[in-house]
Formats: C-alpha cells, structure tokens, sequence
C-alpha cells in the first residue's frame, strides 16, 4: 500500500511534524535571558557595621561597549553596595564575552534586604535576570554582653543572700498556710497577664505576628527577681514576695508550656516553640540557693546578717540602678527600632499588671503592703526568658528585631515604681520638716490650752511603773 493512500494528508504531516519540534525550541529561546548575573555566594549574612566583598559575573549576548552597571539595595538602613572596581563594558570585556566586578557591602543595621544589579544603556535602566543577592544582616556576640549577663547574675545572686537574711520564715509559713495573697498573685501572673498581652498584641500589632509572639511571650513569663527589690524598697510585704516568686516560677514549668501550646499556636501558628525548661530550672535553682545561704547566715551569724539587712535597701538601689544604666548602653540598637507602638506595648503589659493586682488584692481586703507586693508581683515579667524563647522560635534577625518588645517592657516597668518611690522620698522630707518646725508651736500651744489646775508631773511620778527586771519577771509569768 502506498504511502499517499495511507495518510490523507500526506506530505504535510512531516511539515507538521517539524513545526511541533521546532515551537518548543523557538518558545525556549525566546524565554531565555539577554543577561545573566551570577554572584560569589548564594545569601549573604552579615554583622552589624561589618563589609564583605562580592564577586559579580554577568554574562549574555546584549552586551555593548560603553554600557554601565548598576547596584543597588532596597532597604538602604540595612546595608549598601558600591563598586569597587570598573563598572563600565569595555571591548575587552566583550571579547571575552562576559562581565567580572567586585562589590563592597557595608551593613548597618539588623535586618533583611536584597542586593539588586542592573544595566543603564542610553540613560535608560533595566534590571539584570537573577540580579539579585539576598543580604541578612544579623547584631554579632560581643564580650560587653557577657560581661552585662554575668556581672548582673552575680550582684543578683548577692541580692537574694540579703533576702535571706531578712527574710521572717514564720511569717512565710503564715503566708503559706493562709494563702490568699499568693493566690492572687498566681493569678494576676498566669491568667491576667497572658490574657492582657495577648489582647494588647493584637490591637497595637494587627499585621505583625513576630512582634505578637514578642509580646506575648513576655506575658506568659513567671515573676523576676527585680520584683523583690521593689517591693522591698517601696515597704511592701517581702516575705509574701519572695514567696509568690518562689510558687510562680515552680508553676512555670507547667503553666508555661500550656499557654504556648494553646494562644500561643494562635499568635504565631508557623514557630518552632521549645519551651526552655533548663533556663527555667536554672532560674529556679539561683534563686533558692542564695535565699538558702541567707537563711544559713541568719542562724549561725547573725552578726554578719543583721549587717547584710542594715546594707540592703542601699545596695538593692543601686543594683537597679546598674541593671538599667548597664542595660541601656548595651542596647542601644534597639532604641532605633523603637516605635510608638513599641512604646505603648511596654508601658501597658507592666502598668495593666500592677493596676490589676493591686485592684484585686484590695478587693479581697488585702492590706496595703501585702497589696503593694502583688501588684509589683503581677507587673514585672522575667524578660530575660522571654528574650530567649524569641531566640529559639524566630530566625535571625527577626529574633534580635522583636527582641525590643521585651526590652521595651523591661525599660517602661520601673517607671511607676520609681515615681512611688521619689514621692515617699519627698513625702518623708516633707514630713521631717514639718515635725522640726511645727514641735515648739505644738508644744506651746499644750501649755497653754491644758487645764488650769493640771500640775507638773513630779520626778517621782514620771518614774516607770516597774523595773525592767520586774517587767520581765512579769512578762514571763503573764
């Protein structure tokens, strides 16, 4: 049989044929690029104020003498690229028929940008096919942080030895066996303090999850050690203090984790959150072996402990002064990312924790002091645990970046203890004042206003009732 019978559209069906090969071809040929760019690495990771040379080759078959190349980076706060050879086409490159250049990039600050390469021909731009680096700028590990970290663990560590010492055990046990305030202060530390940052990171971050998660990682911390300094200082109840830290950061272990895994699966649903439970246990562990020292030296030197009591309030100041004037120049990066928004997520996660402790406490009929040092129990947060839960659920530099949020809680929460303390300051001076001017007026006018007939106390009579020596014999029987 014929070929011509067997086909109806023979011989066209070999021109079709043909075509059906060669359409793919011409397709991929119009598809492929004029320029190609190709850079010495893939990604470029950076510390801050660091350079770092890049190697540029661009290749094509739309290469002319006299064209430029360009460089350039989208987010110029982070990082910036200039040439640092000929960015010119000569015929020399021509002959070779492709482009070598050298780059130098110099970061700045944390964050992500993209290094972008580009060609000007006739005062005209266009972009280069994978003419793009990718640049992660990231803040190195300096010795200062070190420094920062173990200098405040061990005045810290000093701090709570005092505690120890001051500490009134019967009284501790009182708070333990009738435990209404460190209920509350529960309380106010894993169920309001989570609820609240977790509403305020939504309405002050509505389209940034990171700093969602920063904020609420915050909330869900268990109390710090800063919580027992005020709370001594401004004349709270420091033994139900020391007791809430000690319940709170034993709950930890469990209600941590339980707040991850629930709101926290909300908040950011796409992080990898390990809770740090040796952080925790280590936290733990510097807390009550410096209380337990303390305790020791109250017992068999009480010399020496009503010494380290007489010294306390002085040195707590001071500490707090050094942890905030140390942390400050240690950060000071993170003052560039401050934003109003930043400011208000610090100053409302702490300042909504001590108005909502002290509110319930004294709605529960709490006294003053014992108020005084829940409210201060359920505004301070350990940021510090915080910061290293950021460090393990974000990459770099997205943790450094929403490490501010913390920090920023860290930096607004004195702020109200510290306006209660210079008013008791001026309160006391005003105080003294008063009594110094106001006795000989209060005197005289007793003189005057007494009862006539009222005669002078005698020597005799102004004598005390009894001896000290009768005094105790009595107190002793009685």
């Amino acid at each position: 049989m014929y070929p011509s019978k067997m086909c109806p559209i023979w011989p066209l069906h070999l021109i079709i044929l043909y075509l059906l090969v060669l359409c793919p071809l011409w397709v991929l040929c119009q598809a492929a690029p004029e320029l190609l760019a190709t850079f010495s690495a893939d990604t470029l990771e950076m510390h801050m104020d660091d350079s770092y040379y890049v190697y540029v080759n661009v290749t094509g078959t739309d290469l002319l003498a006299g064209d430029q190349f360009t460089v350039q980076t989208q987010q110029t706060h982070v990082a910036t690229a200039v040439w640092n050879s000929t960015y010119n086409l000569t015929n020399d490159h021509l002959d070779k028929g492709q482009f070598d250049g050298k780059l130098r990039v110099d970061c700045h600050f944390l964050g992500r940008t993209d290094l972008t390469v580009g060609r000007r021909r006739d005062g005209q731009s266009s972009p280069i096919t994978n003419g793009s680096l990718p640049i992660v700028v990231i803040r190195p590990v300096r010795v200062v942080d070190t420094v920062f970290t173990t200098s405040v663990a061990v005045f810290v560590s000093l701090i709570f030895i005092n505690f120890g010492c001051a500490m009134h055990w019967p009284t501790v046990k009182g708070c333990l066996k009738k435990p209404i305030g460190p209920a509350i202060g529960l309380a106010g530390q894993y169920l309001f303090m989570p609820l609240i940052s977790f509403g305020l990171g939504f309405l002050i971050f509505p389209d940034s999850p990171a700093l969602r998660l920063g904020m609420f990682f915050s909330g869900v911390s268990p109390a710090g050690g800063a919580s027992n300094i005020w709370t001594f200082i401004l004349g709270g109840n420091l033994d139900l203090s020391l007791a809430m830290t000690s319940i709170s950061t034993l709950a930890a272990f469990g209600l941590m984790p339980a707040w991850l895994f629930s709101l926290g699966q909300v908040v950011f649903a796409n992080a990898n959150i390990v809770v740090p439970y040796f952080r925790i246990a280590m936290f733990v562990i510097g807390l009550f072996i410096p209380l337990a020292i303390g305790l020791a030296m109250q017992r068999f030197t009480p010399r020496i402990s009503a010494f380290m009591v007489r010294i306390l309030k002085g040195f707590s100041t001071l500490l707090l002064l050094f942890i905030i004037t140390f942390a400050i120049v240690t950060n000071v990066y993170i003052f560039e990312l401050m934003t109003w928004q930043i400011l208000v997520a610090g100053m409302g996660v702490p300042w909504l924790g001590y108005a909502t402790g002290y509110t319930v406490a004294r709605l529960f009929r709490q006294p003053h002091r014992d108020a005084l040092a829940i409210s201060i129990e359920s505004g301070i947060q350990n940021t510090g645990i915080a910061i290293f839960l950021l460090r393990y659920a974000l990459p770099q530099p997205e943790a450094d970046i929403t490490t501010v949020v913390p920090v920023s809680i860290a930096i607004m929460t004195p702020g109200p203890m510290i306006c209660i303390f210079i008013y008791q300051r001026v309160k006391a001076c005003w105080g003294c004042n008063l009594s110094k001017t106001d006795l000989p007026n209060a005197r005289k006018s007793w003189e005057t206003t007494s009862h006539p007939r009222q005669r002078p106390l005698s020597p005799a009579s102004s004598l005390p009732l009894m001896s000290n020596k009768q005094e105790e014999n009595w107190s002793s029987s009685s």
